[in-house]
């Protein structure tokens, strides 16, 4: 089931300052990549948070808005069906809740999508690379 669309993935990672290996990587690798950057920036948001670290805490939120929404823009709805369709609302609920905390500096919103972030990921980790992009 390929519910991923890769180069317009590529060309988000791109932004996330990796490199070396994006365009070799396979689909499912890219978006594990993806998410992986995506976790590390709302990480390093809630640490500037705690530390009033305010225009590090805002560049970094933004950061992990830009990498959900390359998630979100890597979705093939035709092929996913419910699954993307959910994926794709659940993408956009996460980047609503870090444009809130962000304006509210509210650290458990950062807390909340790092956990949504973290489960999916989990998921999309037990999912074989040979089935994801088939």
């Amino acid at each position: 089931m390929n519910m991923v669309k890769p180069r317009g993935a590529i060309n988000e990672y791109s932004q996330v300052g990796v490199s070396s290996g994006v365009e070799q990587a396979s689909p499912h690798r890219l978006i594990q990549m993806l998410m992986d950057g995506a976790i590390e920036k709302v990480a390093m948001a809630k640490g500037f948070m705690e530390r009033d670290e305010i225009a590090l805490k805002g560049s970094h939120i933004s950061w992990a808005i830009s990498i959900i929404e390359g998630l979100r823009a890597s979705l093939d709805k035709n092929a996913g069906g419910e699954i993307a369709d959910n994926l794709d609302d659940l993408y956009d609920y996460m980047i609503r809740r870090l444009a809130r905390s962000n304006a509210e500096n509210n650290v458990d919103l950062l807390e909340e999508v790092l956990s949504l972030l973290r489960s999916v990921k989990g998921a999309w980790d037990e999912i074989p690379a040979a089935i994801s992009h088939k």
